[in-house]
């Protein structure tokens, strides 16, 4: 027992070629007598394979499905008045539309025919269409008094199509995604810190159930809206800690050269879950069969519980070493290994850590460096998220096929994610993050130029995409970084925060589409362009996060890149220094001559 207890104590003093190389770092970046453990149970190994496969990329897929499936569920195609009458000419939908519809401008400033209103005349009493003409026809408008008409060329039926969204109720399905975004912000507050106090996969049971029978429900409350909305809600409260508790937990098992792994995993499973949704509504034309296939398999993850854990090293910063060492144990089986280190052990070698006390969001606050990092993450989710939504809600309203557009906006992310991945590994988080931002924001400029002529259509749908998949390489940055950022007992409420402020500003994406769509088609991004200015200078002060060991503690977050230089690549350890160390290293570095 001593030996072992020497073996694990002594992975968490640096050896000497580590003070050598990186005396600038704090030790606390790289000692973690975790990854000790870990290796013993396995830090990557089959059942790491196993869990970042069915819980951080399939339910990824799964639940990008039943989170984003509402945005094609409820578009608005183009519609106008009915206006009975044409059975009786020979006119075509275009000249009967010309003769009966006013015209107004469109967000382009195109005159276009009225969704919402009719020339105040009744065209079937014109019995003799070869003597009449058109000044004879009333310049008063109306309403549309007998309902509306539907392009059908994409969609057989879409919610507001089957319950009349539009017009006077042109509102209802921006709210819908308005009120997304507010249970987003209440659901990250509270299951963000409760994935702290109570556990990672207490929340993660929670996070199934609530998007799972929220978005089924849903599709059964249509003919209410109060009731649709508060069914769209029970998914917004959870539809954060869906994705984060299992990532959290897949970060926190594995090995330290794995995190940005384990975060292009995840992200690759949403752009495959977003690619596959719209070609499933281009399939099956009918909103209704449509979410009940994007909905159901976010539900069918239940069936591997047997294999979800609670995250060891959550269960160690609460002290609570009996439940580590069965979740280890767990770990190991699979593994194939034994992992021998008892309770009492376990509680010596953390026995100079004490219980840390933390006061939920306001710990995050505590220390000026910590307090900054918080602020500069949480703008960055705010820039990343406004984006996000104002671009996939905007394609699905541009022209030509929604299911393309769509489409087009999913599958730039998972070269994004590759990109983001190895220039996140070999730059770092910081610079790859605002070199992102900046691009984004110089290719904003010709959209202002150029979007409002119409023959520029296509180079700006590719620029609006190019956009996204700066977006995506962003996303995935940022997520990664916050993952790094935040000490394991703050870890989720960290994370829980940057949605918080990211949904609070993203309630602002809907009405910007709104704004976009039917007032000015360029003033979405003018608001764009600025955040992406002010995020890319934002990040630069934020610290690298490469190479370092997760921090445990408020202390050593606060402390995470106090020596830091700011025009400074990250470097990689030296490879002795990343390895167990043997027995003999062991036992030649706790003699005082090696001693820190």
């Amino acid at each position: 027992m001593k030996d072992k207890l020497e073996e694990l104590n002594n992975d968490r003093k640096p050896s000497a070629s580590t003070s050598v190389h990186q005396m600038d770092i704090d030790e606390s970046e790289l000692n973690d007598p975790f990854q000790a453990l870990m290796e013993k149970a396995g830090n990557h190994g089959r059942y790491q394979t196993l869990y970042n496969y069915v819980f951080v990329a399939g339910l990824a897929f799964a639940g990008a499905m039943t989170y984003m499936n509402i945005i094609l569920a409820l578009n608005i195609p183009d519609h106008w008045c009915t206006v009975p009458g044409r059975e009786q000419t020979q006119f075509t939908i275009e000249q009967w539309r010309d003769l009966t519809l006013p015209k107004e401008p469109d967000n382009r400033g195109k005159a276009t025919h009225s969704h919402c209103e009719m020339y105040d005349m009744n065209f079937t009493q014109i019995n003799d269409w070869s003597s009449w003409n058109i000044s004879q026809r009333t310049n008063q408008t109306t309403v549309c008094q007998n309902g509306w008409s539907y392009d059908t060329t994409w969609f057989d039926s879409t919610i507001p199509m089957d319950e009349n969204w539009i017009c006077a109720k042109d509102l209802f399905v921006t709210n819908v995604f308005v009120v997304g975004r507010v249970t987003e912000v209440v659901g990250s507050f509270i299951f963000g810190q409760m994935g702290d106090s109570l556990g990672r996969s207490f929340v993660y049971y929670i996070s199934v159930v609530f998007c799972s029978v929220g978005r089924l429900a849903s599709i059964l409350c249509t003919g209410s809206y109060t009731w649709f909305l508060i069914m769209s809600g029970l998914v917004g409260l959870t539809v954060n800690s869906l994705f984060q508790s299992p990532q959290i937990i897949g970060m926190e098992i594995s090995r330290e050269e794995d995190r940005s792994r384990i975060a292009f995993f995840q992200s690759v499973g949403w752009s495959v879950g977003t690619t596959l949704m719209p070609m499933m509504f281009w399939w099956l034309r009918h909103w209704d069969s449509f979410m009940w296939l994007t909905s159901l398999p976010t539900a069918m993850v239940l069936i591997f519980s047997k294999y979800v854990i609670e995250s060891p090293r959550w269960l160690i910063s609460k002290r609570r070493f009996r439940e580590a060492i069965v979740q280890f144990n767990k770990i190991a089986k699979i593994n194939g290994r034994t992992f021998d280190v008892t309770e009492k052990e376990l509680t010596e070698i953390y026995s100079k850590d004490s219980h840390e006390v933390t006061f939920g969001i306001a710990s995050l606050f505590s220390g000026w460096r910590l307090a900054r990092n918080t602020i500069i993450m949480g703008f960055s989710w705010c820039v990343v998220a406004v984006s996000y939504f104002t671009l996939v809600l905007f394609a699905s309203r541009m022209a030509g096929n929604p299911f393309l557009n769509f489409l087009y906006q999913s599958v730039v992310e998972i070269p994004a994610y590759i990109m983001g991945r190895y220039l996140g590994d070999t730059l770092g988080r910081r610079f790859t993050n605002s070199v992102s931002f900046l691009i984004a924001f110089v290719t904003c400029i010709p959209i202002v130029m150029y979007a409002t002529d119409e023959r520029f259509e296509m180079l700006m749908i590719y620029l609006a995409t190019f956009i996204k998949f700066l977006n995506a390489l962003t996303f995935f940055t940022v997520n990664l970084q916050c993952l790094e950022i935040y000490p394991t007992c703050m870890r989720q409420t960290g994370l829980a925060l940057g949605t918080i402020l990211a949904n609070a500003i993203g309630v602002l994406a809907p009405y910007l589409v709104y704004l976009g769509t039917t007032v000015d088609i360029c003033a979405p991004y003018y608001i764009l362009g600025t955040l992406f200015l002010l995020g890319g200078i934002g990040v630069l002060f934020l610290p690298e996060t490469l190479h370092k060991k997760l921090p445990d503690t408020i202390e050593e977050a606060t402390n995470f890149g106090r020596h830091d230089k700011f025009f400074s690549l990250p470097k990689a350890p030296l490879a002795q220094d990343k390895k167990l160390p043997s027995e003999p290293e062991l036992t030649k570095l706790n003699q005082p001559a090696f001693a820190p």
